[in-house]
């Protein structure tokens, strides 16, 4: 007990210090996140992201999710295919996001059909599948109809371009601009730009509810 007592003050100094050493990890990974977002909302943007390493653009991404409502947990996955690298909560609903920075090649249906079962075993209420690149056609017509959503290139670099730029200490702050994201018609949730894998309009894109199949509102693009 003597021991205890003569050791109690020193615990509580280590455990400041753990606290204040978390809080600097967590400043310096938030202002890492908003560097890389503001690099790849410049004019040289696209370059920008495909000039990150892997686990920088997984933490663009996960900025860009950030931005709009959801809290992020990066995985911390230890290689660039190491599967769902960002869990996203909004509400009481969990989605995984896995990011593949790919140039050379399309993201094919292998990852997107292997990233839905890991959805489904999971019990998430949605996905998505995130390329620097674009994604092949079977992918695009496996996500058809899923609470799987696929985002490439242009449509990342759209919502990068959305995303609300970080404001410096003691600036005013801006007037938001009209999104160019828009909102549902059935529920004002944010929609997300699809391509028609059938039917007459096959090959064409419109805008489709980032909710969906919960929700099927659409608009045209």
């Amino acid at each position: 007990q003597s021991l205890v007592a003569h050791l109690a003050p020193i615990f509580k100094y280590i455990f400041c210090f753990l606290c204040l050493l978390g809080a600097l990890v967590s400043f310096i990974g938030r202002r890492k996140r908003q560097t890389l977002l503001q690099g790849a909302q410049g004019p040289s943007g696209a370059s920008a992201v495909h000039g990150m390493s892997w686990r920088e653009f997984e933490m663009l991404v996960g900025e860009a999710f950030r931005q709009q409502g959801y809290t992020v947990t990066e995985t911390g996955a230890a290689s660039p295919d190491g599967g769902v690298d960002l869990v996203l909560r909004k509400g009481t609903e969990r989605y995984l996001v896995q990011c593949k920075q790919w140039r050379a090649s399309k993201v094919g249906v292998s990852i997107v059909r292997e990233h839905y079962g890991v959805m489904a075993a999971q019990g998430a209420a949605g996905g998505f599948v995130v390329t620097s690149g674009r994604f092949t056609q079977e992918a695009e017509a496996f996500a058809e109809g899923r609470n799987i959503q696929l985002i490439d290139g242009p449509q990342l670099q759209e919502m990068i371009r959305t995303a609300r730029a970080p404001t410096p200490a003691g600036a005013p702050e801006p007037v938001a601009p009209k999104a160019a994201t828009p909102s549902c018609p059935a529920c004002q949730s944010p929609m997300v730009m699809r391509t028609a894998a059938k039917g007459a309009n096959a090959g064409s894109r419109f805008w489709s509810c980032s909710r969906y199949p919960a929700c099927k509102g659409t608009r045209q693009a």
